[in-house]
């Protein structure tokens, strides 16, 4: 029986999941380590020439004035060698960092555009943008100068204690206890396992607050409007709160061990002191151990440096293996599965057969029920507009026909093939949608037209842009079509946005087209032309509209009335407006709030 193979874990999963190889880093490491070595070449310089003028402290004129000389030329080229190895290791660390954050960054957005669009309703934009962003950007800190530092400073501990050892065992053992002891204290304080469990509950905190935040700033007008301030959005605030909490319980936490850390580390001079003494009191005529014994008391303490340096360097390990976590929960999701023998179809007409469908909240672990048994057929050629009050399921039902999500039971026909055997990247090119919520990239006019088509020709854009009615207000603007959205204050009203995304869906010139409220935001006069323009955008073509403005739809070919996720009434405007139903109340309704006026009493 095969034995599950171990998920790899921090660097290693890293490499992996970015598709990078270890060679760069590999160099980078040797190039550091024989930087610190050659860091430490000086040092080594300065002993020598200590021996040589305790030596001969009684008789300056015996001095070997050449041999000092000689040394300091060498510590010069030992300096210098170390600068240029560093700086060597750094561009190698940099160009390996940056391959592997262009690795993790390609991978993190294809696999995201293949998962259901349900992942992202579930999951909210800063959780997602923290580990896009944040995360990813420690990793790059971590690879391009946390691991160079790490083996340069591993080196000069190790060089250090070979020197050391080299000139006196006794001394060096004191050194050595000291460093260990220090150590001991340092990692059983921040890599135990309560290190660990603060590590995931500040990554969390930082998730929820960036959540909030993203939140916070999208309700700013509704903020504003009312006079609050940042306190009133509680979401926001109790995240705020929540993270200062736990901030300084981890300081309370750490507080004894830290310091107990830095006071030993500190106090090397005060153990090599006494050793030395003793040693001097045995052979209390050698100039050689007094030589060494003073090169320990400068040197000793200079091991604190490099130690404190690893340990923090050894802590950011701890963001190596929580962002790569994260970065895997999100390659864990499965993406929309492609069929194996993808089907095309033979027609563009959309049956809904038996169609029911929940929307899952995963953190609550419930489902909400948004659509039951809901079948009806929208023709090629016609218009099939979805109608009905607030939350009866319209939107899903557009949102099911390209798959943001998949149904759960019954299934969805284009042309008579399932929708589920259908390449995705097929069934994306056969539909147009305009959504309700517009979006503009932060790009140009233009590109944010020729997103519909990119290999369309300039020609054809400007035309989609007139037939959508956007030509006329992108030529006052200050560079035209080449005007980007967002500079020098330069933004669109809702109706402008709207009429962008309509001429994305014309230039794209699907075969089927799902208008979400496509014309909310128009007003009466370009209302009348937009729906002009799309009167000759859907010849032949699957026309589907979701519409709370029951005025655009009366000459719809088919008019399908959705109450809590069923199909209570279908068919055309003339027979639904007189016979008793949802469509006749909903109707009657907007025909009165049409003749409504304020009355001036």
């Amino acid at each position: 029986m095969k034995t599950k193979a171990k998920k790899k874990e921090g660097l290693s999963r890293l490499f992996e999941i970015a598709g990078q190889k270890k060679g760069l880093l590999v160099l980078a490491g040797l190039l550091s380590a024989s930087s610190a070595v050659c860091m430490l070449v000086p040092y080594w310089a300065v002993y020598e020439i200590l021996k040589e003028l305790l030596s001969n402290g009684s008789n300056l004129s015996a001095l070997d004035g050449t041999d000092m000389m000689r040394w300091g030329w060498i510590a010069f080229g030992g300096l210098v060698g170390g600068l240029i190895l560093l700086y060597a290791a750094l561009m190698s660390s940099h160009v390996a960092a940056f391959r592997i954050l262009y690795g993790l960054r390609v991978r993190l957005s294809e696999h995201i555009g293949k998962l259901p669009l349900g992942y992202l309703n579930n999951t909210s934009t800063g959780a997602i943008k923290k580990t896009m962003d944040q995360n990813i950007e420690k990793i790059e800190g971590f690879i391009a100068h946390t691991i160079p530092d790490l083996v340069n400073v591993m080196a000069t501990v190790v060089v250090m204690l070979v020197i050391f050892f080299s000139l006196d065992v006794w001394l060096t053992v004191v050194c050595l206890a000291v460093v260990v002891l220090s150590l001991f204290l340092q990692f059983s304080n921040f890599m135990g396992k309560r290190a660990r469990e603060f590590m995931g509950i500040y990554y969390d905190a930082q998730e929820k607050m960036s959540a909030s935040a993203v939140q916070y700033v999208r309700g700013m007008p509704v903020v504003k409007i009312f006079g609050q301030s940042v306190r009133s959005f509680r979401q926001f605030n109790a995240e705020i709160q929540a993270y200062k909490t736990f901030a300084l319980k981890c300081c309370d936490t750490y507080q004894n061990g830290m310091i107990a850390f830095t006071v030993l580390l500190n106090s090397m001079v005060t153990f090599i002191l006494p050793m030395g003494i003793l040693l001097l009191q045995a052979s209390p005529q050698s100039l050689s151990l007094a030589v060494v014994w003073l090169f320990f008391i400068i040197m000793g303490p200079g091991m604190a440096s490099p130690v404190y340096k690893l340990t923090f360097l050894g802590g950011n390990t701890r963001d190596i293996d929580e962002g790569v976590n994260r970065i895997d929960r999100i390659l864990e999701k499965k993406p929309v599965p492609e069929p194996e023998h993808p089907q095309v179809p033979a027609a563009y007409d959309v049956e809904f057969r038996h169609v029911s469908f929940s929307y899952e909240n995963t953190e609550q672990g419930t489902r909400t029920e948004a659509l039951r048994d809901v079948s009806f057929i929208a023709p090629q050629g016609k218009i099939t507009a979805l109608v009905g009050p607030s939350g009866s399921g319209k939107s899903t039902v557009a949102n099911l026909i390209p798959r943001f999500w998949d149904v759960e039971q019954g299934k969805i026909c284009i042309g008579g093939a399932d929708i589920r055997q259908i390449a995705t990247a097929k069934l994306m090119d056969m539909v147009s949608f305009v959504f309700q919520d517009t979006f503009l990239f932060y790009d140009t006019l233009y590109e944010n037209i020729a997103v519909g088509s990119p290999d369309a020709t300039k020609e054809k854009v400007i035309a989609a842009a007139k037939a959508a009615q956007c030509h006329d207000f992108i030529e006052r603007l200050p560079q035209g079509y080449e005007t980007r959205i967002g500079d020098k204050g330069v933004f669109l009203s809702g109706g402008e946005a709207q009429r962008i995304c309509v001429a994305r869906a014309i230039l794209k010139n699907a075969p089927i087209l799902v208008l979400d409220e496509a014309t909310a935001f128009a007003d009466p006069e370009n209302e009348h032309k937009m729906q002009m323009a799309l009167q000759s955008l859907i010849k032949d073509k699957t026309v589907i509209v979701i519409a709370h403005r029951l005025s655009s739809i009366i000459s719809a070919h088919q008019i399908v009335v959705m109450k809590e996720g069923s199909i209570v009434q279908c068919g055309r405007h003339e027979q639904l407006s007189v016979t008793e139903g949802v469509y006749k109340n909903m109707w009657d309704a907007y025909t009165s709030a049409y003749h409504w006026t304020l009355n001036k009493n």
